[in-house]
């Protein structure tokens, strides 16, 4: 079958390039120059230096422009929710198949719809104290867990995560949500309550701190964190809130509300955690200082000692006098001793001799003859007492004889009575003289010198009957007379010893020089 030729089309056929140029002439032409009002969308600064952002209504969107040499020249920068004027001239860029507004000057024109809602909210908010600073409290040095509040997909959970894993291994909890769009605002607010709701020792663990995080945006993408649900769970959070919504000229509400902003995510986990090799560096310095110190201090305490040290005077110079005082005493003791041992010896000596039997009959006799004598006055005493009595009675033959019979009687009694006490009192100061006797008795014995004498003692005696007490006196003597505890010998010097005569007296004993 022979294909039949179609007949050749009069409607003209254009190149890409053609046809880009004719719209790109056409729209200069229509729009060489112009004057356009909107609110300055995202702005973007190359790094060549050129600017591009957009301008927009509630209906449509400008894509804008300004080369290097017109950002220079601007009075008037741009900024993301300005409403502007921008003056220009209307072109196409060819390779993207778009037109684009490329703006020469701007001027401001009033902020922006979303801007001005923005602003009175946040006026609102303030004036409740929703962003005072007493109400930001500190973040803990060193939290065990930390809660992050953000999209499980993207680049803003790995870098928190890589960041902490870099300077301080902690526990992360993430609490996913929506960072943009409707859902979003609900999403953060119940997440924020939901940290907030865990209990402590609970089997999840409390966080420490949360972190509230998205990448950068348009005003639009961060809207939802500017919304009052969000603020207000921010601002009532009992757990310290650290907010890291965006870039760092990116501003939201909820940064207002925080205890702390961060200009970005990773930021935020720098902010949060300490670096652990720096904790430990700055340990060991501390360390090392602490060890320091206390050696300096020990040095200069021993230095201070020794100074002090030689300022104060030896030991054995301080004790020196001391030991010289105690030597003396030391020779001193053994004289005074004998010395008082002998004055001891001669005062029991002198009480012995003067507690002889012969003494002590001497004195009972004499107390005996007081005691007699004493009777008899009293005898006489009574005597006379009985003849008053009778001489008074006598006198009184006229009184009734019943009542002379009573005088007497009474008289009797009370002369009984008198006699009574006097032999009680005679027997008593009888038993009382006993009672010195026989304690005398006993003190004479134990501090006499026969007691001694039982212990192995002898008593010699010269000629004349005198006590000798040194081997020269005993020398001189023409005879001696030795007293032992059994019985007495006789003896001369330089003779053996001859017993005395005596019932007690043993047969010879040797010579005692």
């Amino acid at each position: 079958m022979d294909l039949i030729d179609e007949p050749p089309s009069n409607t003209p056929e254009f190149t890409v390039s053609d046809l880009s140029g004719a719209v790109k002439r056409t729209l200069e032409g229509e729009f060489g120059r112009v004057r356009v009002r909107g609110e300055v969308g995202r702005v973007v600064i190359a790094r060549t230096g050129h600017m591009y952002f957009d301008l927009k209504d509630d209906r449509a969107v400008i894509a804008g422009v300004s080369w290097k040499g017109q950002v220079a020249r601007m009075k008037v920068r741009p900024e993301e929710g300005m409403e502007v004027i921008a003056t220009g001239r209307l072109t196409t860029f060819a390779p993207q198949s778009k037109y684009q507004l490329q703006v020469e000057s701007i001027e401001p024109a009033g902020a922006g719809a979303l801007m001005a809602m923005l602003e009175a909210r946040r006026k609102a908010l303030a004036a409740e104290g929703l962003f005072d600073a007493g109400r930001k409290r500190r973040l803990p040095y060193l939290p065990r867990v930390i809660g992050v509040v953000t999209s499980p997909q993207g680049a803003v959970i790995r870098d928190i995560l890589h960041r902490l894993r870099d300077r301080f291994g902690v526990h992360v909890l993430v609490w996913p949500v929506a960072v943009q769009g409707q859902g979003c605002a609900p999403q953060v607010a119940r997440a924020i309550e939901g940290f907030n709701a865990l209990p402590k020792g609970g089997p999840i663990p409390r966080p420490d701190v949360l972190i509230v995080a998205r990448g950068g945006g348009s005003i639009e993408d961060l809207w939802g964190f500017n919304e009052e649900i969000v603020v207000r769970a921010a601002a009532a959070s009992g757990i310290p809130l650290v907010s890291a919504v965006g870039h760092e000229t990116d501003t939201t509400l909820i940064d207002h509300a925080s205890d702390q902003r961060a200009p970005t995510p990773t930021a935020a986990a720098e902010i949060a955690v300490p670096v652990h090799a720096e904790l430990v560096a700055n340990l060991a310095n501390l360390s090392a200082r602490l060890v320091r110190g206390a050696g300096q201090c020990v040095a200069l305490r021993r230095q201070r000692l020794r100074d002090v040290g030689r300022a104060l005077p030896r030991p054995e110079n301080l004790l020196a006098p001391a030991l010289q005082r105690f030597d003396q005493w030391a020779e001193r003791v053994p004289g005074s001793l004998r010395a008082a041992l002998q004055a001891k010896r001669q005062e029991l000596r002198g009480t012995g001799a003067g507690l002889r039997p012969t003494t002590l009959n001497t004195q009972i006799a004499r107390g005996k003859d007081r005691l007699d004598g004493q009777a008899a006055r009293l005898d006489r005493a009574a005597l006379a007492r009985v003849d008053g009595l009778g001489t008074r009675l006598a006198s009184a033959n006229r009184l009734r004889p019943d009542m002379v019979h009573g005088q007497i009687t009474r008289a009797a009694e009370r002369l009984n009575a008198h006699s009574q006490r006097a032999d009680r009192t005679v027997l008593a100061q009888l038993e009382a003289l006993g009672t010195r006797l026989t304690a005398l008795e006993r003190l004479r014995q134990s501090m006499g010198y026969p007691a001694t004498l039982q212990r192995g003692y002898a008593v010699v005696r010269g000629a004349e009957g005198g006590v000798l007490t040194s081997a020269q006196a005993a020398g001189k003597a023409s005879a001696l007379n030795v007293e032992f505890a059994d019985g007495k010998i006789d003896a001369l010097p330089g003779k053996r010893a001859k017993p005395a005569k005596g019932p007690t007296s043993k047969p010879e004993q040797g010579s005692l020089f």
